[in-house]
């Protein structure tokens, strides 16, 4: 019986060996944040060598990555990424996602859009067959958090700020717990028009090109 760490192994070496072929002199690659993708990042350290740069979505990855050895590049550096890899707090058959249990949703949101393709490592646990379950991570400026909440809560929402916890971005979190989710993209328009909202954690517009999942039984792509 493998375990969740193990699992969360499988899927970091997984995307490894389908970005191998994107891996050129010139190549740029989008980093996530979380504990699998600090897996993901441990092992791309084995293939420095064979690509520029690296771009992050996260203090945290940008120190994990130039500990590696791999050069870290400011996102206005970079005009285009073959291939931005990350992980999901929850992922549908649709491929789409909820994103931010580390709090990284905006610059993860931003990074993504400019890669060509997104790859989402989790382990199996992560799909489900509606989006929901895990609190959905709202980042918002200081100033309107008790403003998005109340419209939250009157959309059903039961939002909690994220106590002690600051975004790289300088914000603060709410997460956001008893929503029905059917609709993921226009519920993803629907929050971020809200003033005072950077984003919110629904990965649905932009969602993953594929889906990396590992098992008990291998890796079942999406």
């Amino acid at each position: 019986m493998l375990s969740q760490q193990d699992l969360k192994e499988q899927a970091a070496e997984a995307a490894l060996q389908y970005i191998a072929p994107m891996l050129t002199k010139d190549a740029v690659i989008g980093v996530g944040t979380g504990s699998t993708a600090d897996l993901f990042i441990d092992g791309l350290a084995r293939y420095r060598t064979q690509f520029r740069a690296a771009v992050a979505s996260s203090e945290r990855s940008a120190k994990r990555l130039t500990e590696a050895g791999i050069l870290v590049l400011d996102l206005n550096q970079v005009e285009t990424m073959p291939v931005y890899v990350d992980g999901a707090d929850e992922i549908n058959a649709k491929l789409h996602m909820i994103k931010g249990g580390g709090g990284a949703l905006t610059r993860e949101k931003i990074v993504a859009s400019v890669a060509r393709e997104f790859v989402c490592i989790a382990d199996e646990s992560k799909l489900v067959e509606h989006l929901g379950r895990f609190p959905l991570p709202i980042e918002v400026l200081p100033i309107a958090r008790q403003a998005v909440a109340r419209v939250i809560a009157s959309l059903g929402g039961k939002p909690v700020l994220r106590e002690g916890f600051v975004t790289d971005n300088g914000n603060q979190i709410l997460d956001v717990s008893g929503l029905t989710i059917s609709d993921a993209c226009a519920l993803e328009q629907q929050l971020n028009n809200l003033p005072g909202v950077v984003t919110n954690g629904l990965f649905a517009m932009r969602g993953a090109d594929v889906a990396l999942l590992a098992t008990q039984s291998g890796i079942r792509k999406l």
